[in-house]
C-alpha cells in the first residue's frame, strides 16, 4: 500500500516531520518556494502542512489534484481559500488551542507594559535621560479587569488576573452563570463592563457581530482612565476613536498586538502618547510553535492513515455510510442553528435539538454538531461541526438532544430551541422530497421558506397594505425580491415576513423598514 505523501511548505518544528514518518506518511520539507514553484510541485501530495506564509489559492488548489487535507499549524486560516477547498473535497484543519497559553500571557504582558509605560521608559533610559520622575504607573492589584470574550484564551487570562489579585468581570453571550462561577468571574452585560473595568482585554474572533465591538460610542462609555489591550483580532476596536480618546486622556493607555490592516506600517495610532504595540506576536513563543506543529502533524497523519477528523473547519465527523443520508439533514440543522442564532436576543443559556419522525432514527451527533456550528458561527470564525460541541461545553451552554418517536404533521422534523435571558425561542424545519431543507415554523408561527443567501426578517402587525409598503421601499432602494414568505398567529395579530433578496441589505434600508407603520422587528439575515 502506497504511503500518503505530505509536503511541509512553511518553517515549523522539525519534530512535525518525525511524527508524519512515525505514523506512516512520507514527508518532504520544502520551504520558501514561490507560488509558481508550489503550483508546479503540489500535484504529487496528499497533504499540505502550512503556517501563515504559504497562500493556498484557487490556482494552488486547481493544481493539487491529489490533495486531501490542508493542515494549518495555528488558528488563523485567512491564507487558505476554504470555500474553494471544500468544493474540491479538500479538508482544512487548524490547531485552535495550541497557542492559547502563549496568547493569554502576551495579553497579561501588555497589561503590565501599559500600566507601567515600560516601552517608553526603556527607550528614554537607553537614550541617557534617566527620566525617573516622568513616569507614574498604576498597580494591577485590586483593579477590575473586563474580559470581552470568555472562551479558552479569555479563561486563561482570567486565571492569571485572579492570581494578580484583580477583580474580573466578563461579557460573553455564551457564558452561563455556572461557568462564570467556575472560572471565578462576574458575568455582566457589555454596558456594565465598560462602566466598571479599569482594564479591558479582548478575546473574540472577528465576525459580523464582533467587528468594532469597541466602537467610538462604546469607547466613550468606558470608565475614565481605562486601559485597553487587544491581542485577539484586528478590527475589534475603532482605531481612529481609540487615538482620539488616548489624546484626550479619557483612555489612559492602550496596547495592541493586532491591527485592522496588517502589516500595520502607517497606523494613525503610531506615535500616540500612552500607546504601545507589537507586530502580531501573540502566538510567537518557542513552546507555542512546537505545540501547533506537533498537533497539526498528528491530526493530518490520523486523517490520512486512519480517516480520523479533528479540528476540521469544513467537514463533520461522519462515516462513509452515514454521509449521503445525513447530508440534507445537516444542511437543515446548520440553517436552523444559524437562524435562531441571528434572531435570539439575550444571553444564551441552553439549546435543545429535537428530532421527530424519520429524523429520530438518525445519528444525532452530526446533526447536533451542525446546529451548534450554525448557531456559534455568529460569534466565532473558527467553529465547525467537529469542534462546535466542545466550544459550547467550554462556554457552559447546556446542550440537549431529544428523540421523539411520535408521529406529527411532518414525516421528519428538526426543532431547535434556545433558552435566553428573555425566554425560549424555537424554530423548526423539515425536508421536502427527503432532500430539500425547508423552514416550517419560527417562534411559534407557521411559515414555509428556504433559508439561503440574503434574507430580510420582519415582525409586524397583520394589517392591510403592509406588503405593498415594504415592496415599495425595497423597490425604491434597488433591491430585487426573490421569494416572499408570510405567516401570522391570528387575524390582525402578530405576523412574520421572511423574504429573500438578490443583494445584501444595508443598515439604511433596515432603518427605513423599522419606521414603517406596524413594524416591530427588522433583521437582515445571511445564510
Amino acid at each position: 500500500m502506497t504511503k500518503p505523501k505530505v509536503l511541509i511548505s512553511d518553517k515549523m518544528d522539525p519534530n512535525a516531520a518525525r511524527i508524519f514518518e512515525e505514523r506512516g506518511c512520507d514527508v518532504d520539507v520544502i520551504t520558501g518556494e514561490t507560488p509558481e514553484e508550489l503550483i508546479a510541485r503540489i500535484g504529487e501530495y496528499d497533504g499540505l502542512a502550512i503556517r501563515s506564509s504559504t497562500k493556498v489559492t484557487k490556482a494552488v488548489l486547481d493544481a493539487a489534484t491529489n490533495l486531501k487535507v490542508i493542515g494549518r499549524a495555528g488558528i488563523g486560516v485567512d491564507n487558505v481559500d476554504i470555500p474553494y477547498a471544500s468544493g474540491k473535497g479538500v479538508v482544512v484543519m487548524n490547531t485552535p488551542f495550541g497557542n492559547s497559553i502563549t496568547t493569554a500571557e502576551h495579553a497579561i504582558a501588555m497589561m503590565f507594559a501599559v500600566a507601567r509605560q515600560i516601552p517608553e521608559a526603556n527607550t528614554r533610559t537607553q537614550a541617557g535621560e534617566w527620566p525617573k520622575s516622568a513616569f507614574m504607573g498604576v498597580e494591577l492589584t485590586g483593579k477590575t479587569l473586563g474580559l470581552i470574550g470568555a472562551g479558552n484564551i479569555g479563561t486563561i487570562v482570567a486565571s492569571r488576573a485572579l492570581g494578580l489579585k484583580m477583580k474580573v468581570v466578563a461579557y460573553d453571550p455564551f457564558l452561563t452563570e455556572e461557568r462564570a462561577v467556575e472560572i471565578g468571574v462576574d458575568k455582566v452585560d457589555l454596558e456594565t463592563l465598560l462602566q466598571r473595568a479599569d482594564f479591558i482585554t479582548l478575546h473574540t474572533p472577528l465576525t459580523d457581530q464582533t467587528r468594532n465591538i469597541l466602537s467610538r460610542e462604546r469607547l466613550e462609555k468606558t470608565k475614565p482612565g481605562v486601559r485597553i489591550v487587544n491581542c485577539a483580532r484586528g478590527g475589534l476596536i475603532d482605531e481612529s476613536a481609540l487615538k482620539d480618546l488616548l489624546e484626550s486622556g479619557h483612555i489612559a493607555g492602550a496596547g495592541l498586538d493586532v491591527f485592522a490592516e496588517e502589516p500595520a506600517k502607517n497606523s494613525p495610532l503610531f506615535g500616540t502618547k500612552n500607546f504601545i504595540c507589537t507586530p502580531h506576536l501573540g502566538a510567537s513563543t518557542t513552546e507555542a510553535q512546537v505545540n501547533v506543529a506537533l498537533q497539526v502533524a498528528e491530526q493530518m497523519a490520523d486523517f490520512l492513515v486512519n480517516g480520523g477528523v479533528t479540528n476540521a473547519l469544513n467537514m463533520p465527523s461522519l462515516s462513509a455510510e452515514e454521509a449521503p443520508k445525513l447530508k440534507p439533514y445537516m444542511k437543515l440543522a446548520e440553517s436552523l442553528g444559524s437562524l435562531v442564532g441571528q434572531l435570539a436576543h439575550g444571553n444564551l443559556t441552553q439549546i435543545s435539538i429535537e428530532r421527530e419522525g424519520a429524523a429520530a432514527d438518525l445519528n444525532g451527533k452530526p446533526i447536533e454538531g451542525a446546529v451548534l456550528a450554525g448557531l456559534m458561527k455568529q460569534y466565532s470564525d473558527t467553529v465547525n461541526m467537529v469542534n462546535a460541541p466542545y466550544l459550547a461545553k467550554e462556554r457552559g451552554l447546556d446542550v440537549r438532544s431529544i428523540r421523539h418517536q411520535r408521529e406529527g404533521a411532518f414525516n421528519t422534523l428538526l426543532r431547535v430551541t434556545v433558552g435566553t435571558s428573555q425566554g425560549d425561542r424555537s424554530v423548526a424545519g423539515t425536508l421536502f422530497g427527503n432532500d430539500t431543507p425547508r423552514l416550517v415554523e419560527i417562534f411559534g408561527i407557521g411559515i414555509e421558506a428556504e433559508l439561503a443567501g440574503h434574507m430580510l426578517y420582519i415582525v409586524n402587525e397583520d394589517a392591510p397594505g403592509f406588503i405593498g409598503r415594504i415592496g415599495t421601499l425595497l423597490g425604491e432602494s434597488g433591491i430585487n425580491i426573490g421569494t416572499f414568505h408570510l405567516g401570522r398567529r391570528d387575524t390582525g395579530g402578530e405576523a412574520v415576513l421572511l423574504l429573500s433578496v438578490d443583494t445584501a441589505i444595508s443598515q439604511d434600508v433596515i432603518d427605513k423598514a423599522s419606521k414603517l407603520e406596524g413594524v416591530k422587528t427588522v433583521k437582515a439575515l445571511e445564510f
